[in-house]
């Protein structure tokens, strides 16, 4: 690949241009190869949180937890919850608890295979080191400028 500018132009871009520009590709990615399978980003976050528990949560629980996702928000992630269900993916029990359906961990397994692969596509050509580096400057990024992020 060419890069945009050489290095010592490079150096002087703008962080947020280019961390703007590289969480909108590889959402717009995400979310399209998603829509393909007939899910949204939000819903596969669903799916994933309840088929990976080792024990089951609560709407509650699972809303506290995705809220924050992209800034989704309660709401929202209530709206994908309830759409989850109404796909048969996944059940709600009478005391709010969410488990995953046959249906569920089959769709579960079809787009956990698919986001492997996003992995991969996203991935080529980037060490495993570089990977890392990139999070620790974007991390020291949000460190530095007083933001916060999901681990906060």
């Amino acid at each position: 690949m060419e890069y945009s500018h050489n290095d010592a132009e490079l150096i002087q871009q703008p962080i947020g241009y280019w961390s703007w520009a590289a969480f909108h590709a590889v959402v717009t990615r995400t979310r399209a190869a998603l829509a393909e399978i007939g899910t949204t980003q939000p819903q596969w976050w669903v799916l994933a949180q309840v088929a990976r528990a080792d024990t089951a949560r609560s709407r509650d629980e699972m809303v506290r937890l995705l809220e924050n996702y992209l800034d989704t928000g309660p709401e929202a992630m209530e709206r994908e919850i309830d759409r989850t269900i109404a796909q048969g993916w996944i059940d709600e029990d009478s005391e709010g608890r969410l488990s995953i359906t046959a249906e569920g961990r089959a769709f579960y397994d079809k787009a956990a295979a698919l986001q492997d692969e996003l992995w991969a596509e996203r991935h080529a050509g980037i060490s495993d080191e570089e990977y890392l580096t990139t999070l620790k400057v974007l991390q020291r990024f949000i460190h530095n400028t007083g933001g916060r992020a999901w681990h906060h």
